[in-house]
């Protein structure tokens, strides 16, 4: 695995590394577990060359509408508080990770780290001109915060051995709509 140098106008963002996701978890991503070897290397070298750090998960409050119980398409996931909701034990998280929040809201499901989250003022304050994106799932939160990451005007990069996706056809979907839109994904 090569990780590319990275700059202190670099992001790596870390999209839902948490239990619930991995296998044994409520909504297990198959092979989850497998992106934190990847990921823990790709923080080091982060770390290394003064790139930011960002983690983002899935916050939800009971009763949140995208749990089938309210109508919604998944299972309860990722409670607040909860040790579902928890970063995978093995992740090397460095201490001045910032966590971003998201499935918070009540009326609506936030897949997507950039969704109503503040993220993209966030890194034009550092100003941040690429983003490095892994985590789960591939077809679901990678994605959809990859392609907001493009339309926020972010030079966007999935490192693809550090997601795993739900199923292998919406994983192919999903890595050529990525492309189509201009995200790059990197080995």
């Amino acid at each position: 695995m090569k990780i590319p140098h990275l700059l202190p106008s670099d992001a790596l963002l870390i999209v839902d590394v948490q239990l619930d996701f991995c296998p044994g978890g409520a909504l297990p991503v198959p092979e989850g577990n497998d992106v934190v070897r990847v990921l823990n290397a790709w923080i080091a070298g982060a770390l290394a060359g003064g790139a930011m750090v960002l983690a983002s998960r899935d916050w939800h409050p009971v009763g949140h509408p995208s749990f089938a119980s309210q109508g919604g398409p998944w299972p309860t996931h990722c409670l607040q508080d909860t040790l579902g909701a928890a970063f995978h034990k093995d992740l090397h998280l460095p201490h001045e990770t910032i966590l971003v929040s998201k499935g918070t809201r009540f009326d609506k499901d936030q897949y997507s780290a950039f969704d109503e989250t503040g993220l993209a003022i966030a890194l034009r304050r550092k100003d941040i001109r690429r983003v490095w994106i892994g985590g789960l799932a591939l077809d679901v939160c990678v994605q959809a915060t990859a392609l907001d990451a493009v339309r926020a005007g972010f030079e966007t990069h999935v490192i693809h051995q550090a997601c795993r996706a739900l199923s292998p056809a919406s994983r192919k979907t999903a890595l050529g709509q990525m492309q189509d839109a201009g995200v790059a994904l990197e080995e």
